[in-house]
């Protein structure tokens, strides 16, 4: 969670430093990766209140709850970004004024991935201490989700609302047991959701992914993230496993590296400068599936998390040169 910051810290009010926030300088191998990428792909981040990030997205350093508020402005001026993810929905619902809030800062042809708040996607409620809590009765229920994540987001963001996007955590034996009765459930939910929004789910446990669940997913008109985190298959896996799906738009998390826990990345890779340990072959397999996906006229967004490689936006520059080698490859054999 990003700090909130008091009203007049640094001696500044809120509204001056935020205005204060610059663009850094991209890159020229940035603006030329950016021309060249095949149309129909859109890079983002996960999130973008990283003063880590100074000399690639930002010009100077800036407290984190500055960034938040009031970065995208110079995040969206970077030559690869047309995307980011709010993660923070994740945590607690948002309310319509604080997505605009956020669409105000971007200009039109770019979208937001937008997670759905846990309270819908996991099954217990949080306990003291860490433990878990009771039933959550808002598990899948479509009217609070309508009401308290897809209308909000909607309103908000306007015609800047990408994919909403329903990541469950690992599901537990109950489910995965018997994960028939899961799919039921989650297609059940997907088809009373309002009718319009792209939706997207994600999931943190292998044996869900059945030719039933790509099935449901079809029949509700929703869409399956590829998700790279330690838990799922690698990408190629995933991808076999929806081959069946049929064409449409992909949405690609690049979330962990594997072998690592999420406190471990962190603590690894902070303040995500520099890439630190890089996965080459994750981003050769997200370069051929996102290539396959726009050439065959789909539109592909590819949202990378600090905890991939180091750094989200090093993550990216290397990814587009991937794709953009990758694509130079596929032109040369025709």
């Amino acid at each position: 969670m990003v700090r909130q910051l008091s009203l007049f810290e640094s001696g500044k009010p809120v509204a001056e430093r935020v205005a204060a926030i610059a663009a850094a300088e991209p890159a020229a191998e940035a603006r030329d990766l950016a021309r060249q990428l095949p149309p129909g792909v859109r890079l983002g981040t996960s999130s973008w209140h990283f003063p880590g990030w100074r000399g690639l997205v930002w010009a100077q350093t800036h407290e984190p709850g500055d960034l938040s508020r009031g970065g995208l402005n110079a995040y969206a001026q970077h030559p690869l970004f047309s995307a980011v993810g709010i993660d923070r929905s994740f945590y607690a619902p948002l309310s319509a004024r604080q997505f605009a809030s956020y669409a105000e800062q971007v200009p039109g042809n770019f979208r937001f991935v937008v997670k759905a708040p846990s309270r819908i996607t996991g099954q217990w409620l949080p306990g003291e201490g860490g433990f878990r809590g009771g039933s959550n009765p808002d598990f899948l229920d479509p009217g609070f989700a309508s009401a308290e994540f897809v209308e909000p987001a909607l309103a908000g963001l306007g015609v800047r609302a990408g994919t909403l996007l329903f990541q469950f955590p690992p599901l537990g034996r109950t489910l995965t047991r018997s994960p028939e009765r899961f799919i039921a459930q989650l297609q059940d939910f997907l088809s009373r959701l309002p009718q319009g929004p792209r939706y997207a789910v994600e999931v943190r446990d292998d044996r869900i992914l059945t030719r039933r669940f790509f099935a449901s997913l079809k029949e509700a008109g929703a869409r399956y993230c590829v998700g790279v985190h330690p838990r799922m298959p690698p990408v190629a896996v995933q991808a076999a496993a929806m081959s069946g799906f049929g064409p449409g738009p992909l949405l690609i998390r690049w979330n962990l590296k594997s072998n690592y826990s999420y406190e471990e990345a962190r603590a690894r890779f902070t303040p995500f400068d520099k890439l630190v340990d890089e996965d080459v072959a994750t981003r050769e397999s997200i370069a051929q599936l996102c290539l396959a996906t726009v050439s065959a006229g789909q539109e592909c967004t590819i949202i990378a998390n600090n905890k991939a490689e180091g750094s989200a936006p090093l993550t990216l520059l290397r990814l587009a040169r991937a794709i953009v080698t990758a694509a130079r490859g596929r032109a040369d054999q025709f």
